[in-house]
């Protein structure tokens, strides 16, 4: 089985692979696609090492979009600033490489099912907002926490994408577990500074 949105990731990857890719050419590339590819491209750098200042600009762009999905828009959008933000070139060959890693692993266990959930009128709303709240997690300054409440993104916009109500189930089981951990995380750092 091969995934929609890893074939459209990798498509596009591979088009702008000796150019640097901005945030505005993947939304051109995938807007038809909807929100999900972009959200899963955006969060996949996440979850492997990546250089400094990419952070902020890629999870304010997650949650901008997860905001969007949220509030019931198909379109997605994002202010002219957060869009010209390049990816360095070398970034983009690791991105494409690791991509394949994650494919291989998700093409094992997704696929449409449970529609009556997956095709909820109510899900996408669902969705978007516990994207958004993982996405705000996600750029907390908290040292190596990063990879938490991408897996969970990531899950939730392939299950998304892939029309697969079990996955979202998962996702939001996910989302619960980032929202407690971050929780505890929190009452630690205020119990250290009592």
């Amino acid at each position: 089985m091969h995934l929609k949105f890893s074939q459209d990731i990798e498509s596009l990857l591979k088009d702008v692979v000796n150019k640097p890719l901005t945030i505005e050419q993947i939304l051109a590339e995938t807007s038809e696609r909807g929100f999900s590819l972009t959200i899963c491209l955006l969060i996949l750098p996440f979850l492997f090492p990546m250089p400094p200042g990419l952070s902020t600009p890629l999870g304010l762009s997650c949650l901008f979009l997860a905001l969007q999905m949220g509030m019931g828009r198909r379109v997605p959008w994002l202010p002219k600033k957060i869009t010209k933000f390049k990816f360095p070139r070398g970034f983009t060959m690791v991105l494409l490489k690791n991509l394949k890693r994650v494919t291989r692993f998700l093409e094992k266990i997704v696929r449409p099912r449970w529609l009556e959930i997956a095709e909820n009128r109510s899900v996408w709303k669902i969705n978007g907002f516990c994207i958004a709240w993982m996405a705000i997690l996600l750029m907390l300054p908290i040292p190596f926490t990063n990879p938490i409440p991408a897996i969970g993104i990531l899950v939730l916009a392939v299950a998304t994408l892939e029309a697969d109500g079990l996955l979202m189930c998962v996702g939001y089981g996910l989302t619960l577990i980032n929202t407690v951990l971050f929780g505890l995380i929190a009452f630690a750092f205020y119990q250290a500074s009592m």
